[in-house]
């Protein structure tokens, strides 16, 4: 067995998870989906939501490292604040199974992952299912969410990390 890596692409309403396992060159996803909130939830149902899916995901796998995506700088002030809100659920959770937390930028997620920056969310979508060896593509959060296991899982960081 390799090394299994959590992805998370968090969101007040919907955050993607992806667990990616790395067994020498090849990837293989163990599971991708999405945490979703109903639109009428109340934001403190919402984030609790998110603490409970994150923190069964990391029982399920018992990963061996989580990554993040970072926010995206782009959005207003009150999506900021949403988007932290759901980070700062998806951190506690991280922290409370006491794993190791590795961020990415969307930009280097993309890059890693479609070999371009700027790369679209299709493309992204492609790309993660060709890696992963995907009969079908998956969903944008869940899409995402992968994105950034694999992108940790070939990141100079996780080479070190594995070799302590």
């Amino acid at each position: 067995m390799g090394f299994v890596v959590l992805g998370i692409d968090p969101g007040s309403h919907a955050t993607g998870y992806g667990v990616v396992e790395r067994d020498g060159a090849r990837l293989r996803l163990l599971e991708g989906s999405v945490i979703r909130a109903r639109e009428s939830m109340q934001l403190a149902d919402r984030l609790e939501l998110i603490h409970r899916g994150v923190s069964t995901a990391i029982e399920r796998f018992s990963p061996s490292s989580v990554a993040v995506e970072g926010i995206f700088y782009g959005l207003n002030a009150r999506s900021a604040l949403l988007l932290g809100h759901a980070r700062g659920v998806v951190l506690l959770a991280i922290s409370q199974h006491g794993l190791s937390l590795h961020e990415y930028s969307p930009l280097e997620v993309k890059k890693a992952v479609v070999g371009y920056g700027a790369a679209q969310k299709h493309q992204v979508q492609k790309m993660v299912k060709l890696l992963l060896g995907l009969s079908v593509e998956p969903a944008q959060d869940a899409a995402d969410a992968m994105a950034v296991a694999i992108c940790h899982c070939n990141s100079t960081q996780w080479q070190i990390a594995r070799h302590t």
